[in-house]
């Protein structure tokens, strides 16, 4: 049975809160304000109808939304949803117990995400469904590069009648679309696969991390250098944060001659810092340190890049290894870099460059560095994961 309720908050991953019988009922598509029509089970709702709409509710771009689990956020006006997204990050640094707030707030969504995984089963290709564990099946995804925004749904499908069941992920590279497939169905037969590169004019295929076939060698030009993507390499999400995060280190690291690079990928950072700064660049992912390496040695017009491997989680730099640089750029996974941290905030560096895709990490680190004696300046949300509730960080650190 469905019962009225009234939307009093919005959580932090986009669902709408109501209190019934003293207890949150999290209702997904819920805005804060409205009086709604809910089904509840539990501590969740689904949402049946909206009596008294929000003032900040918009209708949804995307026909897929609302029953697609890829996006959160579509029915939020502009400026809601730019402060909620902000608001993420400063109530995380308040419960750390830093008062800081956000500088900017830079719409970094460009011509849309580069890379996406679809899932491909035989109900369909695309995301999960909100609130499930099914596909959403889906012909178009309008938040994708237009290269991908059809053909990655379309391929993914292929993928599905010829080997069954799989996660299939692609990156729009310069030289065209690079596929990966992750199946665990042990009777899936590569060679299947194969003919799909010509059909869908692909640059390369790989299945479970090794190259199938490969017409050219998926690039990406990052600054002054052109790299050749290993398999399942990292990336930000557009093109237009690349760029943003990119110009926002250079400048972070002011007049530094000799930058360490940290959890560098790539180099989405290393070759735009390179432009003014000796940069060393340390990764555990072999596949990223080859390419970054092979790429540095191409490159032209830059001063030296150097990259090692090495699990800056198990073995961070240590505090006498920092003496020899200037400023330090780190852009760390979603569990943030406590470790890397500690010989940081031992060591005498003064100048350090955070970019962060977790808003409960970043704050944590954050506040340990604080502790340590830097401020925290010039903090920026750069939002390439427009429509959803993640978030991108960038914040510099002086002391």
């Amino acid at each position: 049975m469905s019962e009225t309720t009234t939307i009093t908050a919005l959580g932090r991953r986009g669902d709408g809160i109501a209190e019934r019988d003293g207890q949150r009922v999290f209702v997904p598509l819920a805005l804060p304000g409205e009086v709604v029509q809910i089904e509840r089970d539990g501590d969740r709702g689904t949402l049946v109808g909206v009596e008294t709409p929000s003032a900040d509710r918009v209708e949804a771009f995307c026909p897929h939304f609302g029953v697609c689990g890829g996006c959160q956020l579509q029915h939020l006006d502009r400026p809601f949803y730019e402060s909620f997204k902000t608001g993420l990050v400063v109530a995380a640094l308040e419960k750390a117990g830093l008062d800081v707030k956000s500088d900017r707030f830079v719409d970094a969504s460009g011509r849309g995400r580069r890379r996406a995984t679809l899932h491909a089963r035989k109900e369909g290709a695309g995301y999960m469904r909100l609130r499930s564990h099914q596909v959403a099946d889906i012909a178009h995804c309008p938040i994708l590069v237009p290269e991908l925004a059809s053909r990655a749904p379309a391929i993914a499908r292929a993928v599905e009648a010829v080997i069954g069941e799989a996660d299939v992920a692609f990156t729009a590279s310069d030289s065209g679309i690079d596929v990966a497939v992750r199946t665990q169905r042990r009777q899936a037969r590569a060679e299947r696969l194969m003919p799909l590169l010509g059909e869908f004019g692909l640059a390369r295929l790989a299945m479970n991390g090794e190259t199938l076939l490969q017409a050219q060698p998926p690039t990406l030009a990052i600054g002054r250098a052109s790299v050749n993507l290993p398999v399942n390499a990292f990336l930000q999400a557009t093109a237009a944060a690349e760029q943003t995060l990119g110009e926002y280190a250079l400048a972070g690291i002011g007049k530094a001659k000799r930058v360490a690079d940290l959890f560098c990928g790539v180099g989405t950072f290393a070759f735009r810092l390179a432009e003014q700064a000796q940069v060393t660049a340390f990764d555990s992912d072999r596949g990223a340190i080859t390419a970054l390496q092979q790429a540095a040695r191409h490159a032209s017009g830059l001063k030296t890049v150097t990259g090692f491997r090495r699990d800056l989680f198990r073995d961070p730099l240590t505090r006498f290894e920092f003496d020899g640089f200037d400023a330090v750029v780190l852009d760390p996974p979603r569990a943030g870099a406590m470790a890397q941290v500690e010989e940081l905030c031992a060591s005498k560096i003064g100048q350090v460059v955070m970019i962060a895709c977790d808003a409960g990490t970043f704050a944590r680190d954050a506040e340990r560095l604080v502790q340590a004696g830097f401020t925290l300046r010039d903090l920026q949300i750069v939002d390439q994961f427009a429509w959803s509730t993640h978030v991108e960080i960038a914040a510099t650190f002086t002391r």
